[in-house]
């Protein structure tokens, strides 16, 4: 198979996304299209309950809609083995509010090129990709050099001006890798 036919487009700054259709958590279908649909825009965070970096972004997430009333939050759950029973134990856990789609197969992440988690984008009404990359620069918010790279692609997003930063790179922990793979037997 050529290194083409396995490696999905990156989608392009500026360009629309594909729509899509999630299981969410508490069985409700959504899809891209509706979450937008009255709205400015919405922010899509691929995000593991199993990954510590996730974690350190329970209280972010689960503040966002009050915050952000203008757009709406997509939080798909892409790691590859991570079961519908593991999320909902981790929901309870943790006091998670926001809302989470399930992809169960990672295919959504693969199609948006997704590697790591957290990982986010942000689209406007007409699902164009305005910004992806890092939440901020895994600081906290009271250090010096904190920058908030998502917030402030927000706000230039909501307020029509041009976005000063449309990607950063993103860390965290692998959607799939080859250490969840192994044989039990080595």
């Amino acid at each position: 198979m050529s290194e083409e036919a396995r490696c999905p487009i990156k989608q392009k700054i500026g360009s629309r996304v594909e729509d899509f259709t999630l299981t969410a958590i508490d069985g409700n279908k959504v899809s891209l299209r509706t979450l937008v649909s009255s709205k400015k825009g919405a922010v899509i965070i691929f995000w593991s309950g199993a990954c510590s970096h996730c974690t350190r972004y329970d209280e972010y997430l689960n503040t966002f809609k009050p915050r952000h009333a203008q757009l709406d939050l997509a939080v798909i759950a892409s790691r590859r083995g991570e079961t519908l029973s593991q999320l909902e134990s981790i929901i309870r856990k943790r006091k998670l509010t926001f809302p989470i789609l399930h992809d169960i197969t990672g295919q959504i992440a693969e199609n948006w090129s997704v590697q790591q988690t957290p990982r986010a984008f942000l689209i406007d009404e007409n699902h164009i990709l305005k910004y992806r990359g890092a939440i901020d620069n895994y600081k906290y918010s009271r250090d010096i050099d904190y920058i908030p790279y998502l917030e402030t692609a927000i706000s230039e997003l909501l307020a029509g001006k041009p976005l000063s930063r449309t990607e950063v790179a993103s860390f965290g922990c692998a959607v799939e890798s080859v250490y969840y793979n192994l044989p039990k037997v080595l």
